[in-house]
């Protein structure tokens, strides 16, 4: 079979390669086999192929965690599913033994694995998942949509109504507006009853975010000082909760632009881990930092149900074929991109 791959680690984008003569994935008793229509971009792709100190890989290692697409086979012990099926998945892997996946916290699990980042990626022909993590993709829905949904609605699901209790009538203030997780956050926010706040790289993706929903936006491109815009726009109160995936880079202003009594949910680190934290600020202002990643099954089938019912619409920003996936990421991480990235696995 077709699929990108690396053969180790690199800081270079080169590193990536079109293999054709990949053998098909092994089909458990308990899996499915699902031939791959698109496969999306993720942040974690440009870190995985990076690597850190025990990331342990078997190369060579395809990308990509989020996927949909039509199954192509199931395993001897699967029920309920049927060759042909229209499906996507939760990309996280969990054991459903330990003691937090027998409470329903599948992100917790101590054994988890995530598609793309510790085992095999989907930017392949096929690709083998559980039959617990599949959903079916409904006839209303086209399948780039629902790639383009699986990790960042869940991880934005998660961090905002699970983790982050939003509730409606609170001010949220996400940090970027561009990425797939922070697109996700802007409509997930809105749904709940909040008002959306956002701080956005330029101009266009401040008027992009207002079109997605977004509240109020600030171009941090002209004025560099958000949480102090932040105050302002908000009577000089801040606001109730913060979602934040940037990390190093935005800490100091995210934790200001709180009221007293706010919370931050902190959902990656795309500039660093090694935040400047002002301790004297957390307890004199009785702030909160809430860590969230990934979701629970619960929260994946809740969230994915509204994107197919059109409550939620996730944005595709553009498709690519697999044989320019080294553009494909080369926008991304240029920070080009609004919404999903895509690449189409049966594309010329």
């Amino acid at each position: 079979m077709r699929a990108i791959v690396f053969d180790q680690h690199s800081p270079d984008l080169t590193a990536y390669r079109l293999a054709t003569e990949l053998p098909q994935p092994a089909l458990a008793p308990d899996a499915v086999l699902v031939r791959v229509a698109y496969a999306a971009l993720n942040r974690l792709d440009n870190f995985v192929r990076i690597g850190w100190k025990g990331l342990d890989l078997h190369f060579p290692h395809i990308p990509c965690s989020d996927f949909s697409g039509e199954i192509a086979a199931v395993g001897a012990a699967v029920q309920g599913w049927r060759v042909g099926q229209r499906v996507t998945a939760n990309p996280l892997l969990w054991c459903g033994e330990c003691r937090a996946c027998l409470r329903g916290e599948h992100n917790r699990c101590r054994h988890a694995h995530l598609l793309g980042e510790h085992v095999a990626g989907v930017c392949a022909e096929y690709v083998a998942v559980p039959a617990r993590n599949l959903v079916a993709v409904p006839a209303g829905c086209d399948l780039a949509t629902a790639a383009a949904a699986s990790l960042v609605y869940v991880t934005a699901w998660h961090s905002l109504i699970v983790a982050g209790e939003l509730r409606a009538g609170e001010r949220v203030l996400v940090v970027g507006a561009g990425g797939g997780v922070n697109t996700a956050a802007i409509q997930i926010a809105r749904f709940a009853g909040a008002q959306v706040y956002v701080i956005a790289s330029s101009a266009a993706k401040a008027a992009q975010a207002q079109a997605l929903g977004a509240s109020w936006t600030h171009d941090r491109s002209a004025d560099p000082e958000w949480s102090k815009a932040v105050f302002l726009a908000t009577g000089r109160e801040g606001v109730d909760l913060v979602v934040d995936n940037v990390g190093q880079a935005t800490w100091p202003q995210s934790l200001r632009a709180l009221r007293p009594g706010g919370r931050l949910v902190t959902v990656g680190g795309t500039s660093g881990y090694t935040a400047n934290v002002p301790v004297n600020l957390i307890f004199a202002r009785h702030l909160r930092i809430i860590g969230s990643t990934m979701g629970a099954q619960d929260d994946y089938l809740r969230v994915m149900d509204l994107v197919f019912r059109g409550i939620l619409q996730p944005a595709v920003d553009s498709i690519y074929p697999i044989h320019e996936f080294c553009s494909a990421m080369a926008r991304m991480l240029a920070d080009e991109q609004f919404g999903k990235i895509l690449i189409a696995l049966d594309a010329a």
